[in-house]
């Protein structure tokens, strides 16, 4: 199959983009190497990984260039688009919230009058546990409202996903909307929570917790974030769909770095702060809609995933300092 995917020179991206080149199909990068958050040297380096495959073909464009998006999809014969590329980051989208809307709505927009005016009508679109706002139910389930998003990332991408709802109705695209709970991982952006901890550890210096250290998150691992989606592939002809992908559970704060701690084998200082705007404070995914009807289930433990990331942190070309 020839897919084409957003953002598929970033973190979750590059992994999928990978994951598919495996398996066989020919893998359209629309990736417009954006600086944004962190430096689009690592972006490149991820290019540079995925262009070893014959079948990647990588067009380094502005997701809201939408001619040149339709000339893609015609071009290569376009099947399927996953939609990765975006703006995240609650506490940066309190900062610019115009950059959040131009590019994770009006973006949105351009890719799907792209695949309309090329005739490509499956998606599966990146969403995020954001759109469920700071609700308090013990799992967040795909029925919830979704209503009361609490910063400007959230909002933009609950907006995205009624955009996606309203091409599926006027069009009959077959839209998957997978809401991502907390991802890490290699080639995490190194602002990133997990990420940034381990670098404050591995220095000795203190790190700063938000809300007290009493957040929880259901951490998903990048390999079953990734599994999510070539699953959410398998099943794409059956209409508009919502999915949480997460991990098994929702952890604490304290127990992340408990076993970041553990893992490294360095003690970690902590200084507790108020919770900042935007922030959510716990997240909580129902997974077993997913798992009933597309046969997910995440695979990775928090522990065994950061093994993983440390085994890759210590192999990358900037390795951390020991």
């Amino acid at each position: 199959m020839v897919v084409l995917i957003t953002g598929g020179a970033g973190f979750i991206g590059s992994h999928l983009s990978e994951r598919l080149l495996r398996q066989g199909h020919t893998v359209l990068c629309v990736d417009n190497l954006d600086n944004y958050l962190y430096s689009a040297a690592l972006k490149r380096e991820n290019v540079q990984l995925l262009s070893a495959y014959p079948a990647f073909i990588f067009v380094e464009e502005d997701i809201r260039n939408k001619m040149a998006l339709r000339q893609v999809m015609l071009d290569y014969g376009c099947e399927a688009v996953f939609h990765l590329a975006a703006y995240a980051g609650v506490r940066a989208s309190v900062e610019v919230p115009e950059k959040f809307m131009e590019i994770n709505i009006n973006g949105t927009l351009a890719v799907l009058e792209a695949m309309r005016e090329a005739q490509v009508k499956t998606l599966v679109f990146a969403s995020s546990s954001s759109v469920y706002g700071d609700t308090t139910p013990t799992l967040f389930k795909e029925t919830d409202a979704a209503e009361c998003p609490i910063s400007p990332y959230a909002a933009s991408k609950r907006a995205a996903e009624l955009l996606a709802y309203s091409y599926y109705s006027l069009y009959g695209f077959d839209i998957t909307c997978l809401r991502l709970f907390t991802v890490y991982g290699p080639r995490q952006r190194p602002e990133m929570a997990i990420r940034k901890f381990i670098q404050l550890i591995l220095d000795e210096e203190p790190i700063e917790l938000y809300g007290n250290g009493q957040t929880f998150r259901n951490y998903t691992y990048v390999a079953d974030a990734v599994q999510g989606f070539m699953k959410a592939l398998e099943h794409s002809a059956e209409g508009f769909r919502v999915y949480n992908i997460g991990g098994a559970k929702s952890i604490g704060l304290e127990e992340v770095i408990s076993t970041l701690e553990r893992v490294i084998g360095k003690k970690s200082t902590v200084i507790y702060r108020a919770a900042q705007a935007g922030d959510v404070r716990h997240t909580a995914a129902d997974i077993s809609k997913a798992g009933k009807q597309l046969g997910y289930a995440p695979v990775v433990t928090l522990e065994e995933g950061i093994r993983q990331y440390m085994k890759w942190l210590m192999a990358s070309a900037t390795p951390v300092n020991v």
